[in-house]
């Protein structure tokens, strides 16, 4: 059940749509907004020229950013796909869900810890954002990208009505399809989910929709449309950055995406009741976490990457869309999570949600209709795996960023105001404010039953940098 407030705030939001002459946002017959979810794989915050990059080409989203909100401090709830995927479809932090890495995950055997056990698959008896929407009459299309489970775990077994889930490479034929689908070789995936998303559209025009399109581009490895690369390799580069002509190409396959799903909404004269939400699931990737092939992108001015709890790896690029309420051209520079999707969606349809699902995020309806700021204290992170970095947790608390990394108890922190790029580690010349967000830090931790990595018995610094096979047990003396 809303509160009074959020209620009083949905009021306030329906009314614009519908004071004289004013942009009318929602549909005659006075349905709920649909939503469309455009999840991209692997994009950095610095990728997108509304972002600053100097490189890419991204028509369509740039149109997105000045008809929509842009957040300036937006963040994944984990440095890893699956994870952040479980928030979005929850509204829970991956540590609530006890799945804080990528499935299966992958390990070092010799390292000073032994990572957690965690969830491999997102638990059948949570209450997803399309089984929560179903109740107010949405139907659900989720398309992509899952890797929250095999099989049993698959979409329709999480509330969603149309679905297709694909993994392997970005061409047909290496790409897997769960339900089969035929394409001629050479087809690019980003091209297929976006007819998949295109039909979805179509067929459920006359009823609230939640369309959850999730590519696997710009994942590794970097494949791309040959003639795309072309204008990238000839294309005039910038003196700094990456540039990278294959990684270029794959992320304006996306905007060639998202180009497609607003011409078909503007078609389908759907666009003025529709909620366009575009992010990305992690930070980007700088390269593959085992040091081989090639520098894909930079997270500059951000430091680090995927991976890692530096804001290069887990800050993302976020607008949202919503016509005759979001002002057009605006910037938010709240820091807000992908927890918070789920109950801002839920607001926004004026879904009662399911009582016993309780959520860690916050509803961004204040700031998207600029009511007021979010009542929140904190963001956290739990990330206790190894990947571009050693395990580790973080809290990030107004300008404030504490990172506590677990093989030595060791604490950075940063004024993210003064220093977004992380460069000068405050916690000595700050100790109480560093104490302060530490024990925020390990309460949270404690309040969601986070699981802690433990001291490795056959710890081998000579051995600890190398990897091995998750699926092996660990060995003990």
């Amino acid at each position: 059940m809303r509160s009074t407030k959020s209620i009083a705030r949905i009021a306030a939001a329906l009314a614009v749509l519908v004071l004289p002459g004013a942009a009318t946002g929602g549909p005659p017959d006075g349905r709920p907004p649909n939503f469309v979810f455009i999840l991209v794989d692997d994009l950095g915050w610095a990728d997108l020229p509304a972002y600053g990059n100097r490189f890419h080409e991204t028509p369509a989203i740039d149109r997105l950013a000045r008809e929509g909100m842009r957040f300036t401090d937006a963040y994944a709830a984990c440095p890893v796909c699956s994870p952040t995927r479980a928030s979005i479809l929850t509204g829970k932090y991956p540590a609530t869900l006890n799945l804080t890495d990528f499935i299966p995950g992958h390990w070092r055997p010799w390292a000073r810890l032994v990572v957690p056990e965690f969830n491999q698959q997102l638990p059948l008896d949570e209450v997803t954002i399309a089984e929560a929407l179903a109740p107010a009459g949405y139907v659900s299309g989720g398309f992509g990208k899952w890797h929250l489970g095999p099989r049993t775990h698959f979409p329709d077994q999480q509330g969603f009505d149309a679905w297709r889930v694909t993994a392997g490479g970005h061409f047909f034929p290496r790409v897997n399809a769960t339900p089969t689908i035929a394409y001629p070789d050479g087809t690019y995936l980003a091209d297929v989910l976006t007819d998949e998303a295109e039909r979805f559209l179509e067929a459920n025009r006359d009823r609230p929709f939640f369309l959850y399109l999730a590519h696997y581009a710009v994942h590794i490895p970097l494949e791309a449309k040959q003639p795309v690369i072309d204008q990238y390799t000839a294309k005039p580069k910038p003196a700094a950055g990456v540039n990278n002509p294959v990684y270029a190409a794959m992320v304006e396959s996306v905007d060639d995406s998202v180009a497609r799903v607003l011409a078909k909404l503007d078609e389908l004269r759907l666009t003025d009741e529709t909620v366009v939400v575009f992010t990305s699931d992690n930070g980007g990737l700088r390269q593959h976490y085992q040091g081989i092939g090639p520098i894909v992108t930079t997270n500059a001015p951000l430091r680090g990457e995927k991976g890692t709890l530096y804001e290069g790896g887990v800050r993302e690029p976020l607008i949202v869309r919503w016509p005759g309420v979001v002002e057009p051209g605006r910037t938010c520079r709240a820091p807000v999570t992908s927890v918070d999707f789920y109950p801002t969606l839920l607001e926004i349809a004026g879904a009662a949600g399911n009582p016993g699902h309780r959520v860690d995020g916050v509803s961004l309806v204040p700031v998207l209709t600029q009511a007021g700021p979010l009542d929140r204290e904190a963001i956290y992170w739990h990330y206790p795996h190894y990947h571009h970095s050693t395990p580790a947790g973080a809290v990030r608390a107004g300008d404030w960023k504490l990172i506590e990394f677990y093989e030595e108890g060791r604490a950075e922190l940063y004024n993210l105001k003064t220093d977004v790029g992380e460069t000068e580690n405050l916690a000595e010349s700050q100790p109480e404010t560093a104490a302060r967000l530490r024990a925020m830090l390990h309460e949270w931790r404690a309040s969601v039953g986070a699981k802690m990595p433990t001291a490795n018995p056959d710890y081998d610094p000579k051995r600890a940098h190398e990897w091995g096979d998750r699926r092996d047990p660990p060995r003990r003396h």
